[in-house]
């Protein structure tokens, strides 16, 4: 009994430290397999995101660029990230009046960013820019959120992947293949 109530006791005490583990994303690597990308979750709004090579780190951000879910490809030389975002939360219409094409604001939304070593973001692709008016009846939409990326979140087709050339490819759904270079 005394046993049982000093290990509840523990769990209640201890228990909250212990499960505030760091979380991480699948770390991809690059295309001449010198370098792996990946992103930690170190609490709750805290992330890390990590350059690593075969001894060690080479270079960490404390920034969010992403989430764990997220997909991180590292650059040859290990000094960018390119990082899609299979899933994504829907745009907000402007406000005030409504305009011509605000229809589609729900798509107006960054769907892949570049940052460098640093955590500062490069560039970004946005849903409209990969796919044409007539494409985005092709996007799952969700009440919140979207899904845009064939072979992710049970969408059939093939993954994103990152070419010996160091190109990302990604295919939107129901478009050709796109590539992101860094």
């Amino acid at each position: 009994m005394r046993l049982t109530a000093a290990l509840a006791l523990m769990l209640c005490c201890v228990a909250p430290s212990a499960l505030a583990e760091e979380r991480g994303s699948r770390a991809r690597v690059s295309a001449n397999g010198l370098y792996s990308v990946r992103m930690v979750d170190t609490g709750v709004g805290t992330c890390r995101l990590e350059m690593l090579r075969e001894n060690g780190p080479l270079w960490a951000a404390n920034v969010c660029v992403g989430t764990v879910d997220d997909l991180y490809f590292a650059s040859n030389d290990g000094e960018k990230v390119w990082v899609l975002y299979p899933l994504v939360e829907k745009g907000k219409p402007p406000a005030g009046k409504k305009k011509r094409g605000s229809g589609l604001s729900w798509a107006r939304v960054m769907v892949a960013a570049e940052f460098d070593r640093t955590g500062q973001k490069l560039q970004e692709r946005r849903l409209t820019e990969l796919m044409t008016t007539r494409q985005l009846s092709e996007v799952r939409q969700m009440a919140h959120h979207l899904k845009w990326l064939e072979g992710t979140l049970g969408i059939p087709g093939k993954g994103p992947r990152l070419t010996d050339a160091g190109v990302v490819e990604f295919e939107p759904v129901g478009v050709k293949t796109q590539r992101l270079t860094f």
